[in-house]
């Protein structure tokens, strides 16, 4: 069976099924590309400001942020070392504030997916139980050999293919939420381990200045 025949052969649920499956393919594009971007690039820079950071260049370690600052961990450290003179305590409370405000952008389009997966093997039950009506409709008994068999067997086809494509595309759209959301996940861990490094070494340059102020008094 041919993609029109089978698209036909659905009912009309294959409809918005089929608008389903575009809008799932284009926002998993949008997501592989986003995540690819993070993490071909993430650990290096991270990395590089890091160790920028630990020789007491922060000037450096600025810029290096500030080239990279479409990477969400990059605008976090960024909000927090252009702060003028934070306490340790202020300096924490930027990377968590800015790390909130990136769950957004790493969590996009995660509700979208979880429609379409609720929605999708519901449009194709729809279909099943459309499919079914109609074939009841056609039966009759004292013509079961005759005309109406075609009616009957294509009320049937309808109600399968139907079904079939609901759940195609909930289990697609499936495979690609559950790899998303375990990269959502991985990212928070790293966030909380790089903005932990970043804390610690500020939280140490704070105390060597306070002790080498005192010093000289």
């Amino acid at each position: 069976m041919g993609m029109n025949n089978l698209f036909s052969a659905g009912g009309v649920v294959m409809i918005p099924l089929l608008g389903f499956s575009v809008l799932a393919l284009g926002l998993i594009v949008e997501r592989i590309g986003f995540w690819l971007k993070i993490n071909n690039r993430q650990t290096k820079v991270v990395r590089d400001v890091l160790n920028l950071y630990r020789r007491n260049n922060v000037v450096g370690a600025i810029d290096g942020l500030r080239h990279n600052a479409d990477l969400p961990i990059a605008r976090m450290f960024l909000t927090a070392l252009e702060l003028e003179e934070p306490t340790p305590e202020e300096f924490r409370l930027a990377l968590e504030s800015e790390a909130q405000a990136e769950i957004p952008l790493l969590k996009r389009f995660q509700n979208i997916f979880d429609t379409i997966i609720s929605l999708a093997p519901l449009l194709g039950l729809l279909g099943t139980v459309l499919g079914l009506i109609g074939s009841f409709a056609s039966l009759n008994l004292g013509d079961v050999g005759g005309t109406q068999t075609a009616n009957v067997t294509g009320g049937i086809s309808e109600a399968l293919v139907s079904t079939a494509a609901g759940l195609v595309v909930a289990i697609f759209t499936l495979m690609f939420a559950n790899a998303f959301r375990a990269m959502y996940q991985r990212q928070i861990a790293l966030i909380q381990e790089y903005g932990g490094e970043l804390e610690l070494l500020y939280r140490r340059y704070y105390e060597r200045g306070k002790k080498d102020y005192a010093s000289t008094r």
